[in-house]
């Protein structure tokens, strides 16, 4: 399958094959399917994140339909997929689960599902506390030897849970994926946040030092979330607060400034930071997965006071 490279937008498949439920794949399903990935391609991105959770497995399935429709695809792409969460039950709760044995399981369910035999990059999709990390070590070493995995990340770690995997692993490393996005920003905020205390300003969510480690390390960050829903891609919502809706209007002024789209300005101020945030695009609108496109573009583009202006929008007040 073809390396992590072309654009550095990835498109999130979780919106893909139906409802969160256990029914069948319908027909218009697998129409959406293809048109989303069709319009990803136009938009330049070859790299499809996944998860086994998603749609309880439907979109790696219906994305496995795509896959056999059009034979020679599967090479031209980067497959990502995600393990380590339990869905709750009617009789269990959800929970987290990365031992070696349900690694190991989940993967081979996740490559019957995309009818591949191989996943480029296998993510953590969230901390297990009970889980040693020598033990989903050794699960990433026996999956690495089969050739069954390519490369090994993780979702939604810090710098210091990375730090701690990384000590006990063969192979670096190479992704983690976390929710980075001008709505949702204490991954920003906790840079200034040292020795500062702000009403209305929560960094605490995110542990600051961990954007740090992945560029000390050679880490790709991914930001799930990216696009907020469109929070900032439309204007005249008299409901949103204040600072969305200058944000938002700060977003359309740019946009029409730089000859782009709303979502190319929201995900290209994200692309501006020096850290290489590579967006995963969620939504399964072929439109607005085109009009992310130009994101890269915009980011080289985007003057140092834009940048600062979208921040302080958001964030309903200036810096500290």
């Amino acid at each position: 399958m073809k390396h992590d490279a072309g654009s550095p937008l990835l498109f999130g498949c979780m919106g893909l094959g139906g409802g969160w439920d256990r029914g069948p794949i319908e027909a218009a399903d697998v129409a959406a399917a293809h048109a989303a990935v069709d319009a990803a391609l136009e938009a330049g991105i070859t790299v499809f994140d996944h998860a086994d959770i998603y749609r309880h497995g439907k979109a790696e399935a219906v994305f496995g339909r795509v896959l056999a429709d059009r034979p020679g695809l599967a090479g031209q792409l980067h497959l990502q997929t995600k393990c380590g969460i339990v869905l709750g039950t009617a009789d269990a709760p959800g929970r987290y689960d990365s031992s070696a044995r349900t690694i190991t399981a989940r993967v081979q369910d996740s490559l019957a599902r995309l009818g591949v035999e191989r996943i480029d990059t296998l993510l953590i999709h969230r901390p297990d506390p009970l889980t040693p990390p020598e033990e989903i070590a050794a699960a990433f070493a026996a999956l690495h030897a089969a050739g069954t995995v390519g490369r090994f990340g993780v979702s939604n770690h810090s710098g210091a849970q990375m730090a701690r995997l990384q000590s006990v692993l063969d192979e670096p490393l190479a992704v983690n994926q976390l929710q980075l996005s001008l709505g949702h920003r204490g991954w920003l905020e906790s840079a200034v946040a040292v020795n500062v205390a702000e009403p209305g300003i929560d960094a605490s969510s995110f542990p600051h030092g961990t954007l740090e480690y992945c560029a000390a390390h050679d880490v790709q960050l991914q930001a799930w979330g990216s696009m907020d829903r469109g929070r900032y891609t439309s204007v005249g919502d008299p409901a949103a607060p204040a600072a969305d809706r200058e944000a938002a209007a700060l977003v359309a002024r740019l946009a029409g400034e730089l000859h782009t789209t709303p979502e190319a300005i929201v995900l290209g101020w994200l692309m501006r930071h020096p850290a290489g945030i590579r967006p995963v695009i969620g939504t399964t609108n072929p439109a607005r997965i085109v009009a992310c496109a130009d994101a890269g573009a915009v980011a080289a583009r985007m003057d140092p006071d834009d940048w600062y202006a979208l921040w302080i929008a958001a964030r309903g007040q200036p810096l500290p």
